[in-house]
Parts: structure tokens; C-alpha cells; sequence
């Protein structure tokens, strides 16, 4: 235990939110007179903690990042990504740990959240499904801050969500893909994803569906089969499809949303569409990179994700530290990528 504790330290010890701590310590109404003498006997005990907003002294702060265990060339970069930051985090006096949960299971990734200990915020990228909710709820009332990051769960007790608006990039999609549609033949924009529960997956899906229907009236969306994650697989899932349920010479673009854009652009390249179909996908990593140098992709929504690892970490230091508006965050924007301006 810190020679200074935090509020997150006392609500720990006595059994209850951060919240009752800060509403005990500044004497508001609203916690019960046995509740007061709890957090009141742990804070004769550890000492008064820190002022709003005054750097801790002492042992640094211990935060861990939890992903989803499953390979993707996202995930991977996003844990690239908290690696390389180690250097930034020691000199903010925070310890950082990865943790990788096999995500397609959600009671086992709830039961092994739940287990993530001696840390004092977690940061968290997860399906938003039911079993993961009650773990973060759980994790909350026993005095850890979770923010999570990159795709939001909503309805739980997180205290913030870092990333891009998804829904606003799955409408960018939809524009960039229905302005380059000017073949009178080609009619059809594919949205196709994996079978996912990650909540930015499905605002994009719902975004890109929006602007298609309210802006580009002569265009029809069509959902592909839900494509495996891994590229093989979604190349030969997408060819399938483009021989048996669609009529190759009517597509005007696809939306890939999640993994697999490798796979997309060898499918299309099998069709011979490469240079009739505009493509966009999501994050700017090695393989996209060389997608759009090959003229496979058009278009890379990418979001800053140095500064989303950078700033769930902040905003954790923040929340231990009670500092006011540390949930005030200043949202990362989605950049356009092309074969012009990514180098």
C-alpha cells in the first residue's frame, strides 16, 4: 500500500464505491451513518488521502490493459502500441501489465476480468455482452477505475470511453464510398464484418446503413455473410458469396469493417474488380499499408492509437488522483488514408 493512499485504496479496504469515499471525506448527505464509520476507520487507518489534482509521491500507479486474446493485426498493434509507451508510463511513475483474454468465450473472459488484480485502473477492450458488464461493475464497487477503450460497454459502470466516434466513421465510410459510385451500372455497396458483440463494430455497421439510405437513394446496402476473421478464410467466404448471391459487375464498394481486409482485396482481385470498386476499411497497419500502395484498399479510417494507450492511462492517474474533470477527454478523430497521403 502507497505511503499516500487514494480514494480508490480506501474504497478497496472498505468495501465500497469511490464515490461513497469522496462523499464520506467532503461530509454530503446520501451514505448511511454505518457506511461513514467503515470508510472512516480505513482512513484512520491509512492516513488522509491526497488533495484533488496533487501528484502522488511513492510507489508508482499499477494499471493493466485487457484485450481480446484473439490475433488480429489491430489487436496486435494496440499491444505494439502499450509496449512501446513503457517508457512514457515510467516517467508518469505508472506500471503498466497486458493482459490477453480469449474474448469468444464471455463468461470465462467476465470470470478472468474479474481476476485481474493488484491494479488500481484497467483499461479495456471488450464485447459488450451481459457477463462482461457485471465483472466491470464488480471491478467499479470494489474501488478499480475501467475505462474502456476503443469500443465502448455501454450500461456498465465504466467511467469513460476512449476512442473514435464509430458510428460517425461507419457514415464517413458510407460517404467516401457512395460519392466514388458513379458507374450508373453498379449499384450495390457490400458491408461485410465477422460475426462480432465489439459495440464499435456494430456503430460502424449502423453508420455506414444510415448515410447509404439517407444520402445515396439510387444505391442499395447489402450485407455479406458473416466473414471469418482471418484472411483465407474471408477471401474464400467472399468469392462464395460473389458466385452464388451477387452479380460481381453490379458492386459499386465495400465496407470492410472488421479483420480480414487482406482476404477482401484478394477476392476482389479474383473478380477481376480491383480498379472498378472502391474499398474502406479500419486501421492503419502493415497490411493496409501495403493494400493501398497496391491500390487494394482506397480508403484507411484510422484513429490515433498512441494516443487513446496514452490517454486511458492519463485519465486513470487522473481518477485515482481525484483530480476534477478527468473525465473531461478530448476524443481522438478519425484521419482519412489514401495511396496519397499515408506515407
Amino acid at each position: 500500500m502507497p505511503s499516500i493512499p487514494t480514494i480508490a485504496d480506501i474504497a478497496r479496504l472498505a468495501g465500497v464505491g469511490t464515490a461513497t469515499v469522496d462523499r464520506v471525506l467532503n461530509r454530503r448527505a446520501g451514505v448511511n451513518a454505518e457506511t461513514v464509520q467503515r470508510v472512516m476507520q480505513v482512513v484512520g487507518e491509512l492516513g488522509t488521502p491526497q488533495q484533488p489534482g496533487r501528484p502522488r509521491r511513492g510507489a508508482n500507479f499499477r494499471f493493466a490493459y485487457v484485450l481480446p486474446a484473439e490475433g488480429s493485426p489491430f489487436l496486435d498493434l494496440v499491444d505494439r502500441q502499450i509496449a512501446q509507451s513503457a517508457g512514457e508510463f515510467r516517467h508518469a511513475h505508472i506500471t503498466e501489465v497486458t493482459h490477453r483474454i480469449d474474448a469468444t468465450d464471455p463468461a470465462r473472459f467476465a470470470a478472468e476480468l474479474a481476476q485481474v488484480g493488484e491494479c488500481e485502473g484497467i483499461a479495456l477492450l471488450a464485447p459488450d455482452l451481459p457477463p462482461i458488464k457485471l465483472a466491470i461493475n464488480e471491478l467499479v464497487r470494489s474501488g478499480v477505475h475501467v475505462v474502456t477503450l476503443f469500443s465502448d460497454v455501454a450500461g456498465s459502470k465504466r467511467e469513460t470511453c476512449i476512442g473514435a466516434d464509430n458510428r460517425a466513421a461507419g457514415r464517413t465510410a458510407g460517404l467516401l464510398l457512395g460519392r466514388m459510385a458513379n458507374d450508373a451500372k453498379r449499384d450495390t455497396l457490400l458491408l461485410s464484418s465477422q460475426a462480432t458483440r465489439l459495440s464499435a463494430e456494430i456503430e460502424r455497421r449502423i453508420g455506414f446503413a444510415q448515410v447509404v439510405e439517407e444520402r445515396f437513394a439510387r444505391l442499395r446496402m447489402v450485407r455479406t455473410p458473416d466473414l471469418p476473421a482471418d484472411d483465407d478464410g474471408a477471401c474464400e467466404a467472399l468469392q462464395r458469396f460473389m458466385k452464388a448471391d451477387i452479380e460481381p459487375s453490379c458492386i459499386a464498394g465495400i465496407y470492410n469493417v472488421g479483420s480480414g481486409s487482406v482476404g477482401v482485396a484478394r477476392a476482389l482481385a479474383g473478380a477481376g474488380l480491383t480498379a472498378k470498386v472502391g474499398v474502406a476499411s479500419h486501421d492503419f497497419t502493415e497490411e493496409h499499408s501495403a493494400l493501398l500502395s497496391a491500390n487494394g484498399l482506397s480508403y484507411v479510417l484510422h484513429q490515433d492509437i498512441h494516443y487513446c494507450v496514452s490517454t486511458a492511462a492519463r485519465v486513470l492517474r487522473a481518477l485515482c488522483e481525484n483530480v476534477r474533470g478527468a473525465l473531461n477527454v478530448v476524443q481522438p478523430r478519425i484521419e482519412i488514408l489514401t495511396a496519397e497521403n499515408f506515407h
